[in-house]
């Protein structure tokens, strides 16, 4: 299950895409914006600034920005740096492997082998899709909906 840490990450960064190549953006804003509480979302913005996806600026101006465009922030990046392991089981990551405790055999465990292609399909979606393109889908799901329209 998504963590709300990494919901609440993604959704800044949504905002911050959204506002990309514009001033920083204040945290106050962001947390309004998204309904994310303050202080939590200071912990995660100071995290993604700590890995490079953010820029802060200090003082009169200041706030967050993104450090590169959105299309190039991916939803794997986000969820591993927030949360660390995409895979649903230790054995099957790629990035944090532990092997299971109760396994006697790993390279016969029809469990792991299900869960490897879970893994691999899971990490397709997620190593393809940028917050540029959430914004993206955002835009046109409103749209779609849009009695206006």
């Amino acid at each position: 299950m998504l963590s709300k840490k990494t919901k609440y990450a993604i959704k800044a960064l949504m905002v911050l895409g959204r506002n990309y190549g514009k001033e920083p953006m204040q945290i106050i804003k962001i947390a309004e914006e998204e309904r994310i509480p303050k202080k939590f979302l200071e912990q995660i913005l100071l995290e993604m600034r700590n890995a490079g996806i953010l820029y802060s600026k200090k003082g009169a101006g200041g706030g967050y920005s993104l450090n590169k465009a959105p299309e190039d922030i991916f939803l794997s990046q986000v969820m591993r740096l927030i949360d660390g392991p995409i895979a649903l089981l230790p054995c099957v990551s790629l990035n944090f492997y532990r092997s299971c405790e109760e396994c006697v055999e790993e390279h016969a465990c029809g469990i792991r082998d299900t869960f490897v292609e879970v893994r691999n399909a899971m990490l397709q979606i997620l190593n393809d899709t940028s917050v540029a393109q959430l914004i993206n889908k955002e835009k046109q799901l409103s749209f779609d909906i849009d009695p206006e329209s």
